[in-house]
Order: structure tokens, then C-alpha cells, then sequence
């Protein structure tokens, strides 16, 4: 761990990435995130399937890091979405887009440091409807995103499904840039 988790433990209990955000990798996750190149989102998905299939057999249902409406609006998908519920299909797991609410549109986190990460993202999500509260009261959830660089993201939400009675929450990700700046309970690659 970190010194950042070990001061501040995160509320995900594990991390499974597919690999380190780097070339070509990172290339990829641009063309495919920012560039409407939704063809990589197969292999993509393959990749992180390969990753969870190694390090992860706990999980009961799989979620995906919701964006703003302005967002996918803009974009067209959610690229997190497309990523987990491909996962899920393969590993025969349940996947759900509605566990999870984006409260307020916010900055992207690219261009910010972690407190300011932490600011923006504080409060921005929340349990999903009466029935997506059902589906996560007990289980162990898997939430899925694409690149992870300070864990803050993957906190907020992780917050948010605890909330709704999660037993768990794991998360599952593309890539991670710089180990040292990425907290993360466990971390496999």
C-alpha cells in the first residue's frame, strides 16, 4: 500500500488492473474514450476479463462509474459501461448501469491534483432507485473504470454503493498511472 492508503485507507477493498497506463495501452484508452473508437472496447474488455479471472472470484455483481449527463451526451456512451458489462458477459457475472447516480456534472480530473480531485468529486454520486438498492444490499460489487490515477473517483462511488448496503466493493480498472500515485488496497496487474 501506499502512504497516502495507509494514512486514509480507501472504502474499495481491491483493485484488479489490466495493465500500467502506458504506451500503447494509454492510446488506446484516449482513441477509445475521447475519439468515439468504440471498436477498442472488445479488447479492451478482454484484457481487464484476463485480469479478473486471475485475481478476482468474489464478486456478485458488476457496475460501471456513471458519467454526467452533459458527458455522455457529448460522447455518445459511457466508456465504463462499455468496458464492464462486456466483462460481466464473459464472466457470467450480472451487470447493472443503474446502481449508481452522477449527482452534478464536474470538472474532468485530468488537469487537477489529488485535493482538488478530492473537492470535486466529494458528493457527486449516489445508490441508484429503490430495485438498484435491492440488487446491492449483500453483495460484493464490482465497479468498473478506465484509468485510475488518484482513487478518488473510485472512492466517491464506492461510498455511494456501501451506502446502499454493498458487502463490498471491488474495483476493476483499465490501467493505472504510476503506482505511487494511485491508492489502492491491493493492487494486481
Amino acid at each position: 500500500m501506499c502512504g497516502s492508503c495507509i494514512h486514509e485507507p480507501p472504502l474499495f477493498e481491491r483493485t484488479v488492473t489490466a495493465f500500467d497506463y502506458a504506451f500503447p495501452w494509454d492510446h488506446a484508452i484516449t482513441a477509445f474514450k475521447f475519439r468515439g473508437e468504440l471498436h477498442w472496447s472488445a479488447p479492451l474488455a478482454r484484457a481487464l476479463t484476463l485480469a479478473v479471472r486471475l485475481h478476482d472470484d468474489d464478486v456478485d455483481l458488476v457496475t460501471a462509474v456513471p458519467l454526467a449527463d452533459s458527458r455522455l451526451r457529448e460522447r455518445g456512451y459511457n466508456q465504463a459501461w462499455e468496458i464492464a458489462r462486456r466483462t460481466a458477459k464473459s464472466l457470467g457475472l450480472p451487470a447493472r448501469h443503474d446502481l449508481l447516480h452522477r449527482l452534478r456534472d464536474t470538472p474532468q480530473q485530468m488537469q487537477l491534483n489529488r485535493r482538488q480531485r478530492d473537492a470535486n468529486l466529494r458528493g457527486a454520486f449516489m445508490p441508484g432507485d429503490a430495485p438498484a438498492r435491492r440488487a446491492v444490499q449483500g453483495s460484493c460489487v464490482a465497479l468498473v473504470d478506465d484509468v485510475m490515477t488518484t482513487g478518488t473517483t473510485a472512492n466517491e462511488a464506492a461510498r455511494a454503493l456501501l451506502e446502499a448496503g454493498a458487502r463490498a466493493v471491488h474495483l476493476w480498472v483499465l490501467a493505472r498511472t504510476e503506482r505511487d500515485t494511485a491508492p489502492t488496497n491491493a493492487t494486481i496487474a
